[in-house]
Formats: C-alpha cells, structure tokens, sequence
C-alpha cells in the first residue's frame, strides 16, 4: 500500500502518474484541506476537487483548475445580486459544492463526504482529508491585514509581501479517520511536489501526522515542486523566501529532512545534489516536470524506486 501527501495541482498531476503506475486501489492520497472556504453559502474543497477532476480525466488542464468545458453562468447572474465573486465558481463544479454543503450540514464528516464524491466519479484510490476539522491557512501580509489563503492567492494574486503564515484550528485538530493507519501501514510514502508551506504544511501542522512520518522516514521520499531556483506553478517562492526557505530543491530538503529520507530533484538542479544529501537526504535526479501522463507515470516509477 501507498500513502501521498498532496494538495494543488502539481499533486493532483503527480497522483494521475502514480495510479497508472501502480494499482489505484493500493493508494491511499491524503489532501490538504486548509485551503477549503466558505463561498455564497457552499463549502469549496479546492485541493480535494483539484485531485478528484484531474484523476476522473474532467479536468480543464488549460486553466489549471475546475472541469473542462466550464461556463460561469449561474455566477455572472449571481453578480446582479452579489458584486464580490472573484472566486469562480463553474455551472458544473457547482454541482460538487452543493452536494458536499448538504452533506456536511445533516452532519456528514468530510471524510465521509469526500468518499461519496470519489465513489461518484470512480477514482479507484482512497481519498482522505487530512481532517474532518477546520483548519484554515491565514496569510499575515507585510501592510498588516491577515488574509485568507484564497484572498491572498486568488482575490490579491499572490502579489502582497508575505510576513507569516498560520494554520488555524490546526492545534486542536485530529486526522481523520483512517490517516494515521495508512501513514503506518504504508510500504512507501510519497510527499507530492506541492507547495511546502501551504500545501504540505497544513498537513503537518495536524497533531500525529508530522510525527508518523517521522517515525517512517527512511520509507519516506518527496519530489521537489522547486525546479531551477523556481516553483513549476503557484507562488511557493513568495512564501517559502520570506519564510527563511531557500527557493531551491535545497531549501525544500532542508525543510523536509526531519521525516524525509530522500528527495527526487529535477534533472536541472542535479549539481545541487551533493547539497541536498548533506543534509541527510538521498538525492534523486530524474525529470519532474510532468509534461504528459508518460512522464508523471515514470516520475511516480523513480520515486517508488528510491526506496524500495
């Protein structure tokens, strides 16, 4: 059995090479959910949906998020009434939203809720939350506002400097069912190369998670989402630099070296390799850049490899 750390879309692209190189069934993908808000009323899982639409093969691979072929109508009406609705919301990812808001609210934990909607679309893999509970990233920007992961993301693009971030309700969350026995039955466990400090590091910041992993290390191995001094996508040097993390497959080794054993680098920093195993962590060099689903299967191949 496999056990992933995911969140974002470098994850959910990683996660579709990993279920064509191994048998869907054997993997379980744990999600990070402290990017999840509240939007006219739903309850938005990105990362979780993010997973489910890009391994259903629904995903709109141009935009990088929601399903393809997607309108906005129901959100350009909603404008008439309700000007602020810089978070889009498609016709037919809406559909998700409102099922999983009705789910919640009869009283559904968001790991079970999260299994229908995986059931529904005929994933294959197992699917979890890292918690039922609220635990939600908070942005402290350097003009002094504490801003929504999604506002600082989305609504402000990634563009104000970044002072601190947080994860709150994290210290008094529990994983959800069925993370802590995966962590340790696991025969490998995969982070995916998703950004260390809002993706991978809500899942951490869950009591018991970071710890089990800890205790596994040496079945543990990363793929860098930093290729070249530079994030593949999304703004993890504007968090990671302000943060004390060098902006490198370095900084990310050095970040992760406590419950990593090895770390698989992209084939353009394989002159950092030495820095990287300095730190205590074998170092990989194969290509990540996951350009077709070939290429994730072999990147997702390299990695099992590494700790086999």
């Amino acid at each position: 059995m496999l056990c992933a750390l995911a969140g974002g879309v470098g994850a959910a692209r990683f996660l579709a090479g990993l279920i064509r190189a191994v048998p869907p069934a054997d993997v379980v993908a744990i999600v990070n959910t402290a990017d999840d808000e509240t939007f006219h009323g739903l309850h938005v899982s990105p990362d979780l949906d993010s997973v489910t639409y890009t391994l259903a093969g629904a995903s709109n691979t141009a935009q990088g998020w929601g399903l393809e072929g997607e309108t906005f109508a129901a959100l350009s009406a909603l404008r008439r009434y309700e000007p602020d609705t810089w978070f889009q919301l498609g016709d037919k990812d809406l559909a998700t939203h409102i099922y999983r808001t009705r789910r919640l609210r009869e009283g559904a934990p968001l790991s079970v809720v999260t299994a229908e909607i995986a059931a529904a679309w005929d994933l294959g893999l197992t699917l979890l939350p890292m918690t039922d509970d609220a635990v939600r990233t908070r942005i402290s920007v350097e003009d002094g506002r504490e801003l929504a992961m999604q506002e600082w993301f989305v609504r402000e693009r990634s563009e104000p400097a970044v002072r601190s971030v947080s994860f709150a309700g994290a210290a008094s969350a529990t994983p959800a069912p069925g993370v802590l026995s995966a962590l340790r039955a696991a025969d490998t466990i995969v982070i995916c190369p998703s950004n260390p400090v809002i993706s991978i590091g809500p899942i951490l910041a869950v009591p018991g998670i970071r710890d089990a992993l800890e205790a596994r290390r040496s079945r543990v191995v990363a793929i860098s989402p930093i290729v070249g001094g530079a994030p593949v996508k999304g703004p993890a040097d504007r968090l990671m630099g302000p943060l004390g993390i060098e902006v490198s497959c370095v900084g990310v080794a050095a970040s992760y070296a406590p419950f990593c054993s090895t770390l698989v680098i992209d084939a353009v920093d394989a002159a950092r390799a030495a820095e990287v195993e300095a730190l205590g962590v074998r170092a990989v060099v194969a290509d990540t850049m996951m350009l077709s689903p070939d290429i994730a299967a072999a990147l997702a191949r390299r990695a099992l490899a590494a700790v086999a």
